[in-house]
């Protein structure tokens, strides 16, 4: 599932294109009602929230879209062919077989298109008025942004103490920290050097703030990277990111570990999701 770097690196790639197009056509095979309410819309801009991509729109609508498990924005030109949707660019998004699931795509002034492209039809669609967005759910709910200024050691440290949880459940919450998922909890505890069993009441003050301190760390290493592409992520030119290339934990499980402290990346299982660390220096 994208997690804030690369959504964090969609909405960058596409601040740079879309704000000033207008919306002239849809199509979708998945999702119902779109077109009436995004044609004629121009795009002001996009934003991100958490995992959510905010695509503000004329109009006072906000295009809200959530990529899940396999979904990923992309951007070009497609001609219906047969039986689907196919490039007409070469490159990536022609080549890469995880560019080829459209369920959605928004025709603009310009003659190219934002399709959607989702294997598993997971991903999430809606829109809501724009000066209503704080009132919906699934943002209300979201807790603070690992990234702003505010994000303070003491915020970060109430977000953790009160609760049982191992430390990997409490960061991947998202009413505790928002954007963090299974890669960058696992990139975290590893340069943090905390077990991901550790439960997080548990946790010393010199942990929470090893932890606090490799948040940014990893975030930021995993933005520049243009996100982390081990899955189905794709950047909207269909291209990859980079930080699969230099992920230090995440799917690493059998080989030694970057520390050079002699360990072997393990794998193990967290109400159903994996955790992978290295047994030398993340001790619990």
């Amino acid at each position: 599932m994208p997690e804030l770097p690369e959504v964090q690196t969609i909405v960058s790639d596409l601040n740079k294109i879309l704000p000033g197009l207008k919306i002239t056509d849809v199509w979708t095979d998945w999702f119902k009602n779109f077109k009436k309410e995004l044609v004629g819309k121009k795009i002001l801009n996009l934003k991100r929230r958490a995992k959510f991509i905010l695509i503000n729109l004329s109009g006072n609508k906000t295009l809200i879209i959530h990529q899940k498990l396999t979904g990923h924005l992309l951007y070009g030109k497609w001609k219906w062919k047969e039986n689907g949707w196919m490039s007409v660019l070469s490159g990536p998004i022609q080549n890469d077989p995880r560019n080829r699931f459209l369920h959605l795509i928004l025709f603009f002034s310009n003659g190219f298109e934002l399709a959607l492209s989702d294997l598993r039809k997971f991903a999430k669609v809606l829109i809501w008025n724009t000066d209503e967005l704080e009132n919906l759910k699934e943002l209300k709910e979201l807790g603070p942004e690992p990234l702003e200024s505010d994000f303070t050691f003491e915020k970060f440290k109430k977000a953790l103490v009160n609760t049982r949880r191992k430390i990997k459940q409490v960061l991947m919450d998202q009413r505790a920290i928002a954007g963090i998922g299974n890669i960058y909890s696992d990139e975290i505890l590893w340069k943090a050097g905390v077990h991901p069993l550790k439960p997080a009441q548990k946790l010393s003050e010199k942990e929470l703030k090893e932890i606090y301190k490799a948040i940014p760390k990893v975030l930021n290493l995993a933005i520049q990277s243009k996100g982390d592409s081990i899955s189905d992520y794709r950047r909207p030119s269909g291209e990859k990111g980079g930080y699969q290339n230099i992920q230090n934990a995440y799917q690493m499980d059998g080989t030694k570990c970057k520390n050079k402290d002699g360990g072997i990346i393990k794998r193990i299982k967290i109400s159903g999701r994996s955790a992978h660390f290295c047994p030398v220096h993340q001790k619990i």
